[in-house]
């Protein structure tokens, strides 16, 4: 018989040959340009990252465009808005298809341009020439004019917030005929040509009998409208009492400053909206968004109101799945995660980072499976001890509190193989940006022990969560991987699909192909 010492295969020498160098320099395994589009889609908001600047997330947006075929796109597109719940990108794909398929454009876009912001971020992409032409042309003047008379005076005067461009700007770019007199008397108001106060729609009315102190009842305009008036602490506590559950959540501090928890009814009103189920649903809310508002609460919002926000927060990640068998969470804590997760943009840079998103979304995990572990990683494996009955938001802290090395995606594999671990699901949130693992041998360090883990466990599964726009992976997609980008709660979604097996193939560009494109309908 054979030497079996000498003859003994080797787990995981046959990883697959990497094909690619990541941003940080180490080896990585290329994406296909379609899963590639998908994961700069639902993670890039156009801002520089830390590896990458807002330039050069679009020329490779524009890149890969050019690789895949317009239907995919146009899928992508609903995708990112629908359920990634994305601005920038899914306009951009817009503007893309705008120079290459007005059909398959006028197919989507009362899905994804469906507020005035994104129809205004769409008219500045496509008129800044980047996707290749910079008129509006027959087709998308069409599109817009449909959106415009589709849309009932109130809705389109709450879309005139924001400029370049302005809702005029748009009215001016497609001179819309207005089909009534109040419709006429609008387009002259947000012109700001001649037309007939009378005639304007009762909210318009309203906000300006308001703005000039003719009435001391608080218009339903959106939030922006008011800001700049000066207002009293009793017109604020009327604000409040009306706000829409995103804007409460983004003026907490606001509103402490203007008195507004003096009042007992109005706290416990505020603190009711932030913990309603539908309302969480209807505002499409990212849980980090919940853990933002949380970390940036005042020491005048009171407990009651933060303790609001900790119950939504356990709502807002109720698709959390509950997996049978042992899972694994690893989040990556290393140096670059300290960086924005939707990149850099100034003065308007969230102070949100990527390792609060991995650590939320570990913690998370845990929350519905208290036998889950979690294996913090940096160039090394961090020990930190989880309670599953402590609350989302706490163990979220905890773990982002933790950190700051370089990345090093393959110490979690190590440190189970080491223990001879079993398991079922691994998850990796990470910026994929792996470059202090050993670099020797054909595949990325990460792959090589992902394959001794799978000898022990042949039925176990692999997700990898990308929260920052890249072309690369460490693990290769296939029946056992899923590389997926985001920081939605849409992601835990397909991380049940996945888990249960609902999800045969390992490419998330799969369920892009998934979604309906129907022919396009009234807004």
């Amino acid at each position: 018989m054979a030497n079996k010492k000498l003859f003994a295969t080797i787990a995981g020498k046959l990883a697959p040959k990497t094909d690619a160098v990541n941003e940080a320099g180490g080896l990585a395994y290329a994406l296909t340009p379609k899963e590639a589009l998908a994961q700069y889609a639902a993670t890039g908001c156009l801002n520089g990252t830390f590896y990458a600047s807002a330039k050069e997330q679009l020329d490779a947006v524009l890149a890969l465009c050019a690789k895949v075929d317009d239907l995919f796109i146009a899928r992508t597109a609903v995708y990112c808005r629908e359920r990634g719940f994305m601005k920038d990108m899914p306009a951009l794909l817009c503007a893309v298809l705008a120079a290459r398929n007005t059909g398959l454009l006028e197919a989507i876009f009362p899905r994804v341009i469906d507020n005035g912001k994104m129809l205004r971020t769409f008219l500045q992409i496509l008129r800044s020439g980047v996707t290749g032409r910079k008129s509006l042309g027959t087709a998308p003047k069409r599109m817009v004019l449909r959106w415009l008379e589709s849309r009932r005076d109130e809705v389109l005067f709450r879309d005139a917030v924001g400029r370049a461009p302005s809702l005029g700007d748009v009215l001016r770019m497609v001179h819309p005929r207005p089909a009534s007199k109040t419709r006429e008397a609008l387009y002259g108001y947000l012109l700001r040509r001649p037309y007939d106060p009378e005639a304007l729609p009762q909210l318009v009315r309203d906000y300006e009998a308001f703005r000039w102190g003719a009435t001391e009842d608080v218009p339903d305009v959106p939030f922006q409208m008011l800001t700049s008036l000066e207002l009293s602490t009793e017109v604020w506590m009327e604000i409040a009492r009306k706000a829409p559950w995103q804007m409460t959540r983004m003026n907490l501090n606001t509103f402490a400053r203007h008195g507004v928890f003096a009042d007992e009814e109005v706290t416990l009103t505020i603190a009711a909206r932030l913990a309603d189920p539908e309302a969480i649903r209807k505002a499409r809310v990212f849980p980090y968004q919940l853990l933002t508002a949380f970390t940036a609460a005042g020491e005048d919002v009171p407990q009651f109101v933060r303790d609001a926000l900790e119950e939504a927060m356990e709502i807002a990640t109720g698709n959390v799945p509950a997996i049978d068998g042992q899972v694994y969470v690893c989040p990556d804590v290393s140096g670059s995660m300290e960086s924005p997760v939707t990149g850099t943009q100034g003065s308007a840079t969230s102070a949100v980072r990527c390792i609060d998103v991995a650590a939320l979304v570990a913690a998370s995990i845990v929350r519905r499976n208290p036998s889950a572990k979690v294996l913090p990683f940096e160039d090394h494996v961090v020990d930190v001890q989880l309670d599953p009955r402590d609350s989302i938001m706490t163990n979220a802290e905890k773990l982002a509190a933790v950190g700051g090395g370089g990345t090093a995606c393959s110490k979690p594999l190590l440190r189970l193989n080491q223990q001879m671990a079993h398991g079922d699901l691994v998850v990796f949130v990470s910026d994929n940006e792996s470059w202090a693992d050993p670099q020797h041998g054909q595949g990325t360090e990460m792959m090589r022990h992902w394959d001794r883990f799978k000898r022990r466990n042949p039925d176990a599964r692999l997700v990898c969560i990308d929260l920052q726009p890249s072309g690369t992976t460490q693990a290769q997609s296939r029946e056992d991987v899923l590389n997926v980008g985001g920081f939605s709660d849409a992601v835990f979604t397909l991380i049940a699909d996945f888990a249960a097996g609902r999800m045969a193939a390992g490419q998330w560009s799969k369920i892009i192909d998934d979604v309906a494109i129907a022919q396009p309908a009234v807004a």
